[in-house]
């Protein structure tokens, strides 16, 4: 199972994409119907046995019954001007990412973990396809070239609006950048490959950055999002394996699953009444926020001191 995002890419062909994508993504969107939808317990114990025991079919069932999230995703940034076949692709790559490091028992559902990995896989790829030189180099340029079209339109409320000083001002404060990023970003993605091209008949066409995505995270904040998520999750484990045995059923069972147990059945499991499973659980949840805000604060520290 491919997990790094060191993978070996063929170079592109002489062949005229339309002329070779068409028939495969019919195909290939008729072949990943066939798989069918996971409820939240099969997710759970697909999950521990890839942990456990490395199950490759397990992995397997996990990633293709998720196939048709991943290629719903990439059809959402189509406006960029790539394959749709390499989106896919790439999107895949995310879903096996997220599938080999997919924790089950935290509550949460594979698809929503999986949604990350497949949007971060898919902007790396945009952003290798787009010179450097036409995107720029650092965080803030990134989050300029995702995010231009999209500000413009709110800002003018049309698609067809130019971009007027005004408005280069009012994005370059938004996305603290200069007013000059602004124009010269906005020069760039209407030069080679025009994004004010129509799609189209010229009557009830569109222009082709109506079809860029729109709404989703740009990619400098999905990553700090991430590493919050993953911070948050490493001070969990942690809090969590300081908790006795019982406290930590309790916690589990009824903070950390998707369907609580009561407090009758941990009552009834733990030989003990069913009002002091709630005071343990109060008392418990309570020393592990405290634990999670603890590392959560101090991790800025230590990212610091490293610089």
């Amino acid at each position: 199972m491919q997990t790094s995002h060191e993978v070996v890419r063929r170079d592109p062909v002489a062949v005229p994409v339309a002329a070779v994508s068409t028939p495969f993504l019919t195909a290939y969107s008729a072949a990943i119907r066939r798989y069918e939808l996971l409820e939240s317990g099969q997710e759970q114990q697909l999950a521990r046995r890839w942990q456990e025991t490395r199950d490759r079919r397990a992995a397997d069932a996990l990633v293709t019954s998720h196939l048709r999230l991943a290629a719903k995703l990439a059809r959402g940034y189509r406006g960029y001007g790539l394959p749709l076949v390499d989106l896919i692709a790439e999107a895949n790559l995310g879903l096996v990412i997220a599938a080999s490091r997919f924790e089950p028992g935290r509550g949460a559902r594979f698809s929503s973990y999986a949604i990350w990995w497949i949007k971060a896989t898919i902007h790396e790829y945009i952003l290798r396809s787009w010179s450097l030189v036409k995107i720029g180099t650092t965080a803030a340029q990134k989050k300029l070239f995702f995010r231009l079209r999209g500000e413009i339109r709110k800002a003018t409320g049309s698609v067809t609006a130019g971009l007027t000083p005004d408005v280069a001002e009012l994005i370059a404060g938004k996305l603290e950048v200069t007013a000059r990023e602004v124009i010269e970003m906005d020069a760039r993605l209407n030069g080679d490959m025009s994004l004010n091209a129509r799609v189209g008949d010229e009557d009830s066409g569109t222009e082709l950055e109506a079809l860029l995505v729109d709404g989703a995270a740009d990619a400098e904040t999905m990553l700090a999002d991430h590493d919050q998520t993953e911070q948050r999750s490493k001070a969990l484990r942690v809090a969590l394996d300081g908790l006795a045995a019982r406290d930590r059923r309790i916690f589990e069972a009824r903070r950390l699953t998707e369907c609580p147990v009561t407090l009758d059945q941990l009552a009834r499991e733990l030989s003990i009444s069913s009002e002091r499973v709630r005071q343990i659980e109060i008392r418990t949840f309570a020393k592990v926020k405290r634990a999670v805000m603890l590392a959560a604060q101090d991790a800025p520290r230590a990212a610091a001191c490293s610089v």
